[in-house]
């Protein structure tokens, strides 16, 4: 008596990849060859460039710490714009999130709008942002404030709105059979439920606007940037390297404090 041997298992193979696929990738290939041509990468310039780095690198050693106090101060001028910048935009960005979620918005139209202004934030980097206040308010800390609180907005109020429309129903539903009004609802059932969430990005925010602070002050939006891009002008390429130690310590610190609160908090 013979048994029939199993049937064969044919592993699974790559589909033929659309024509709309073939149309993104070819796309993508010509983009990239032709951003590639047009840095106009040699061997000649790389090597040019090599050699720069070192006399860069030769003239940064041994830092110099002669105005190491002014640089601290500058720093905690940045410190403060990112702090100040970060809790305007963080708190701004709440009743933005609320009207873009579907769950907390009043209509749909209201809710598109809303999208349409935070995705406006998201798109026009801080950078930009910086300069429009700069010619608004002048130059100094202020204009980077500003910046800080627009770039907060588009960031936060995207990731805020995501989380809201994840939240569970159930205590929003609780509190509705009740009897209980829409601000209700959400001071006592979405926004708590989204508290730790919301802390997280908040924190988030905290550290990239260090960061982001710190490119500001190159447009004259105040901080170490100012004091960054003062040295690097000058060819004081000992006193670059300082401030440079300055913010990679400082912000190291930030990013260690930040995912100490989060794990507390998450």
């Amino acid at each position: 008596m013979t048994s029939k041997s199993p049937t064969a298992i044919v592993p699974p193979r790559f589909a033929s990849p659309s024509i709309f696929m073939w149309v993104v990738v070819v796309g993508f290939a010509a983009f990239f060859i032709q951003g590639f041509m047009s840095a106009e990468v040699s061997g000649e310039r790389l090597i040019q460039g090599a050699g720069n780095m070192g006399t860069f690198f030769a003239q940064s050693f041994p830092p110099d710490f002669t105005r190491l106090e002014p640089i601290l101060w500058a720093m905690l001028e940045t410190l403060n714009m990112a702090v100040v910048g970060v809790t305007f935009g963080v708190i701004l960005s709440i009743p933005f999130a609320l009207l873009c979620s579907s769950n907390t918005a009043p209509n749909a139209a209201v809710r598109w709008v809303s999208r349409m202004v935070v995705a406006t934030f998201r798109t026009i980097p801080d950078l930009i942002w910086a300069l429009i206040f700069v010619v608004a308010v002048g130059l100094g800390p202020l204009a980077g404030i500003l910046a800080i609180i627009m770039d907060t907005i588009g960031f936060c109020a995207r990731f805020f709105s995501e989380r809201i429309e994840e939240i569970r129903p159930g205590p929003s539903e609780a509190l509705t059979a009740t009897g209980a009004g829409r601000m209700s609802v959400i001071m006592g059932a979405i926004l708590p439920e989204s508290m730790a969430s919301i802390t997280a990005t908040s924190l988030y925010s905290v550290e990239k606007a260090i960061r982001s602070a710190v490119v500001l002050g190159l447009v004259g939006a105040g901080g170490i940037g100012v004091e960054l891009s003062t040295s690097m002008r000058m060819f004081r390429y000992d006193q670059a390297l300082t401030i440079i130690l300055v913010i990679l310590v400082v912000v190291i610190a930030v990013e260690q404090v930040s995912s100490a609160i989060r794990k507390r908090v998450i």
